[in-house]
């Protein structure tokens, strides 16, 4: 295997067609990182490094800061298949989840290219798509309910995250109550507070919605409030996913283990794949469910999620978050993510799928 030879952070930035809100922020434009790793027989790995300031403190500027003045330095020069060893270098400089995940994704996708398999066969090679589940909420009843319907009627998508956590509650309650009233069965659904309401509020909805058949919640409050947390989720009748309340796999376990979650949602964004098989290996040992989640990332991003939860079984079973790119204005994937009566499906060439269009990147940066 060859060694690392450059690693570029590329800013660039692309507007989404709407806003999109949840109770922690908004995001009205993809102001990423594109990461480049080139080997020196010319193999490239690429990444999406999604900032995410309201939840983890990164941003646009300091994942590239943090790579550029710290980390590259580090690995330049080092065997780009020594994946536990880059992992050791990595865990030196603490928090920076998304810029470490985003150099882990591009070395893995160096690794499944050079053996010219995908990724998702490396990994365990389970199955070649997941089912998709995308976003909605935030919004007036009437226009979740049209957009649903135009989800369904053009990609078959039957699986939705509502997003929750509006100071009035009720608003939250009409609009998950007129989704199953007009979709009934035919699709699954769950709700993601992003710590938006208190325990008080977040069981006051728990009970209204129980008739409702949701698969699961997701962070209604945050974790911090421990006495309160630990509470809901012990009289939670359905699971109660843990997100950014656990970014990493040891916060996975301390959560689980004290009572804050029964369920964990899986970032590759913020995971990449090696922490994520650390969780994924955790869960599935003792049977804990997992999601694969979402940082309303890009295609490439999106890419990197369909490859890793596609190869086990656990990673599969659930619907996965993997459309929030359909609200952008564009995307720099030149093979666009291909979604298929509502699934999401893995790219057959080798790497996870990644391949950039050189000419909207181009257009679309913002340090030249």
């Amino acid at each position: 295997m060859s060694r690392i030879a450059t690693i570029e952070a590329i800013p660039y930035c692309i507007d989404y067609a709407k806003t999109l809100r949840f109770a922690s922020g908004h995001v009205d434009k993809a102001d990423h990182i594109l990461l480049r790793i080139r080997t020196e027989d010319g193999v490239e790995g690429i990444a999406d490094a999604p900032p995410r300031p309201y939840t983890y403190g990164e941003t646009q500027r300091s994942i590239r800061a943090i790579i550029d003045e710290v980390l590259a330095p580090q690995l330049i020069g080092a065997r780009a298949d020594d994946t536990a060893r880059t992992n050791e270098v990595l865990k030196r400089t603490v928090n920076n989840n998304v810029a470490k995940a985003a150099i882990d994704i591009a070395l893995w996708d160096i690794k499944a290219k050079t053996y010219g398999t995908t990724l998702t066969r490396m990994l365990g090679g389970f199955t070649d798509r997941v089912q998709v589940a995308h976003m909605v909420g935030f919004a007036e009843t009437r226009d979740v309910l049209a957009e649903v319907d135009s989800l369904i009627e053009r990609y078959g998508i039957t699986a939705f995250k509502v997003k929750v956590g509006r100071p009035d509650v009720q608003q939250d309650i009409d609009v998950c109550r007129a989704l199953r009233e007009k979709f009934g069965d035919d699709i699954t659904m769950y709700a993601d507070g992003n710590r938006g309401w208190n325990a008080r509020e977040s069981a006051f909805v728990m009970d209204a919605l129980s008739e409702l058949g949701l698969a699961f919640v997701e962070e209604l409050n945050p974790a911090s409030e421990a006495f309160g947390r630990r509470g809901i989720v012990r009289a939670a009748c359905m699971p109660f996913v843990v997100d950014e309340s656990a970014p990493t796999p040891s916060d996975v376990w301390r959560s689980l283990q004290d009572g804050d979650g029964t369920a964990v949602s899986i970032k590759t964004a913020r995971t990449g794949f090696t922490d994520s098989l650390r969780i994924w290996g955790l869960c599935s040992s003792a049977g804990v469910d997992t999601v694969m989640g979402n940082q309303i990332d890009t295609q490439v991003g999106s890419l990197a999620t369909v490859a890793f939860g596609a190869a086990f079984r656990e990673t599969s079973a659930m619907a996965a978050e993997v459309s929030n790119f359909l609200d952008m204005e564009d995307d720099l994937q030149a093979e666009p993510l291909q979604i298929r009566d509502g699934c999401a499906l893995v790219p057959d060439r080798p790497g996870y799928g990644a391949e950039i269009d050189e000419d909207k990147l181009a257009f679309y940066r913002t340090d030249s």
